[in-house]
């Protein structure tokens, strides 16, 4: 998998913000205190937050970020994309190319599952995180192909 650390880091801010945003907008301060990030490292994600509309930003005292839209509205799969960046399973990313320049054996396998990720990755929204209630629709997916 070729998920990385922005991406990653980036959904975890972005869910700390959902926690908590109710008492205001949130310093990036904060959020590198609660979930030990480099604030200078969540300064450059939060700016391609901001740029991809998914975040807003309040200047001066009591200064700091906000969701632009609720929280039940942002999938993990945007904030993902906001990084530039992806869940690719294939060696090839998807070039078709894997095995010396040819297609491998398996690249239809790892294709599918990289359609798979994407898809459960844009139906996960940062409540259903907040919440947990994704867990139930995997356990349910996977009951339903067993």
């Amino acid at each position: 998998m070729k998920l990385t650390t922005k991406g990653r880091y980036a959904v975890t801010a972005m869910l700390d913000l959902a926690l908590h945003q109710a008492q205001g907008p949130v310093s990036l301060a904060d959020i590198a205190k609660r979930q030990d990030l480099s604030q200078a490292y969540l300064e450059q994600l939060f700016t391609r937050l901001r740029k991809h509309e998914l975040v807003n930003s309040t200047r001066g005292p009591g200064g700091g970020y906000v969701l632009s839209k609720s929280s039940a509205e942002v999938s993990v799969a945007e904030i993902i994309a906001a990084m530039d960046d992806s869940v690719d399973t294939t060696q090839c990313a998807g070039a078709n190319n894997c095995r010396r320049g040819e297609r491998c054996l398996t690249h239809d396998l790892w294709s599918s599952l990289n359609l798979v990720i994407n898809n459960f990755l844009q139906n996960v929204s940062l409540d259903d995180v907040r919440t947990g209630s994704f867990r139930s629709a995997c356990r349910q997916e996977v009951k339903n192909d067993n």
